[in-house]
């Protein structure tokens, strides 16, 4: 049924590109050719499991004729990665949305639950990272602002790599952190929130322009590591867009122009993402949402103290905390992937 569907769509495809008006305009053409082959790639692929598949029927019936039970090891081996195949090409359709096949940003943000939480945002940060290198992508530190004590206030970092947004956006939400504090003497029960917000890194060619005057730009020492120069100048930079009041920040590079031109790429991604998606109507509704990390607005829970880690979408639950904090997020990742959130 879905070969049917994307070679219909092929064919409807081959119809636009047939008209002339689609080669006078180059930037539609090429986005409808880069389309085609992304369905044809799709088909491709379903049609050599369909070959796959008749081959091992045709051994099965052929073992069963010959009563010879010799090759059933072999079927085996032939059914299992076939199975394989299947999952692969299933999530090539589950990243059918626009951008999921874009570079992307992660941003960590730090909520209630003070030195404990800031603590759980550098958890959050070396779980991600863990999953990112196993997944091969690439990732750039853009900025992070240190805790008090302990832990991160705030960190984003450019995730490189194909499908990178598709892959991440369902962690877009609210953490929560349920576990004895190793911070507090009694060894009390403690709660800490964090939220991740995803959102892909644009196009060049998009065009998004933003008026220097809604734009407050600050200048001020790196809080991290990078040497004399970083923490001695004035390089790192955080730029406020004004009418939405969204933020975005850097700090990676020594050079002050750098650090700018990485904040406004930064800002352009996110204003063309509130654009796109339409997520709310208000830039307020957004700050809102950033603003009140904690209750009630928890996608996922993580009770190490009950051995536990529970989504709230759907509903999967697992017993290894530490498999998962050691960066082992496919079972999560791809259930919400599969029951489209």
């Amino acid at each position: 049924m879905i070969q049917l569907k994307k070679i219909k769509k092929i064919i409807e495809i081959k119809k636009i590109l047939n008209q002339s008006k689609t080669w006078l305009n180059i930037e539609r053409n090429k986005k409808i050719q880069e389309k085609k082959n992304k369905i044809t790639k799709i088909i491709s692929k379903i049609q050599n499991i369909e070959n796959n598949i008749n081959e091992i029927i045709k051994f099965i019936k052929l073992s069963i004729e010959m009563k010879d039970t010799s090759i059933i090891s072999d079927i085996t081996k032939e059914i299992k990665k076939i199975k394989k195949k299947i999952k692969k090409t299933n999530f090539y359709y589950i990243f059918s949305k626009k951008h999921d096949y874009l570079n992307c940003y992660l941003d960590i943000q730090s909520g209630s639950g003070g030195i404990d939480a800031q603590d759980w945002s550098k958890m959050l940060m070396r779980m991600y990272l863990k999953w990112l290198n196993k997944k091969k992508f690439k990732t750039e530190k853009i900025s992070e602002i240190y805790g008090e004590n302990s832990g991160i206030k705030s960190s984003t970092i450019r995730v490189i790599g194909k499908y990178a947004f598709g892959w991440l956006r369902t962690e877009t939400g609210i953490h929560r952190l349920i576990r004895k504090s190793p911070f507090n003497s009694g060894k009390r029960r403690h709660t800490s929130f964090s939220s991740i917000f995803i959102y892909p890194e644009i196009n060049k060619k998009t065009n998004i322009n933003i008026n220097p005057s809604d734009l407050k730009i600050d200048f001020y020492k790196s809080s991290g590591s990078g040497g004399q120069h970083v923490n001695r100048t004035e390089s790192a930079v955080r730029i406020t867009h004004l009418p939405t009041s969204l933020v975005t920040q850097c700090q990676n590079q020594r050079s002050q122009h750098k650090n700018k031109e990485q904040a406004i790429k930064q800002m352009k991604s996110k204003l063309y993402n509130l654009e796109i998606k339409k997520r709310i109507k208000k830039q307020q509704d957004i700050e809102n949402s950033k603003s009140s990390i904690g209750w009630g607005n928890q996608i996922r829970s993580y009770i190490l103290d009950d051995s536990r880690i529970k989504d709230l979408r759907t509903g999967l639950e697992i017993r290894d905390t530490q498999s998962v904090l050691n960066g082992n997020l496919d079972q999560f990742i791809e259930k919400s992937l599969k029951i489209g959130l």
